[in-house]
C-alpha cells in the first residue's frame, strides 16, 4: 500500500498491521535526461512490485529517495530511523540501480539491490528470492543484505 493510499480516519485501526515500511532509493544524480530519469523511476516501479504486490497488507512504502548515487547516505540511514521512531518494526530499502550494503544503512533491515539479485540468480526466481528473504526478516527480525 502506498503512503498516499492511507486515510487519516483509518490510519489508527491499519497501523497495528503495517509494520514494515519500503522506501524506493533511485539514485539519480541530476545529471540524467527526462528521458533517462523517467527509465530508472520505471525500473525501480516494476523492482517495487515485487514486494508491494504480494505483501499489500502488511507493507506501507514511503516516498522515494530520489537522489543520491550512494556517496552519502546519512538522509537514507536518518529516514530510516525516524520511520521506526514513528512505529515500524521494519525497514526494506529498495534500488533497481543502486548497489547498497548494510553498513551504509544500520537502521535499515533489509537492503534489496535489483543489481545484486540479477547477478546472484541470472535474472531467474527474483521474486521468490525477494519473498523468501522478507518472511526471514519477520521471523528472525535479524539485519539482512541482499
Amino acid at each position: 500500500m502506498k503512503f498516499s493510499e492511507v486515510e487519516e480516519a483509518t490510519w489508527s485501526e491499519l497501523s497495528p498491521y503495517f509494520d514494515t515500511c519500503l522506501i524506493p532509493y533511485t539514485g539519480l544524480s541530476g545529471k540524467e535526461s527526462p528521458v533517462e530519469a523517467t527509465e530508472a523511476l520505471a525500473r525501480l516501479r516494476d523492482f517495487m512490485d515485487l514486494v508491494e504486490m504480494p505483501f499489500k497488507g502488511r507493507i506501507i512504502t514511503y516516498p522515494a529517495v530520489q537522489y543520491g548515487q550512494g556517496e552519502d547516505l546519512s538522509l537514507l540511514q536518518e529516514i530510516c530511523r525516524n520511520v521506526k521512531v514513528a512505529g515500524f518494526a521494519y525497514v526494506i530499502v529498495m534500488s533497481a540501480d543502486i548497489e547498497l550494503i548494510q553498513c551504509q544503512v544500520e537502521d535499515c533491515d533489509l537492503l534489496l539491490s535489483q543489481r545484486v539479485l540479477n547477478e546472484e540468480t541470472g535474472g531467474a526466481g527474483i521474486a521468490g528470492r525477494i519473498k523468501d528473504k522478507i518472511q526471514e526478516m519477520w521471523q528472525r527480525g535479524n539485519k539482512m543484505e541482499m
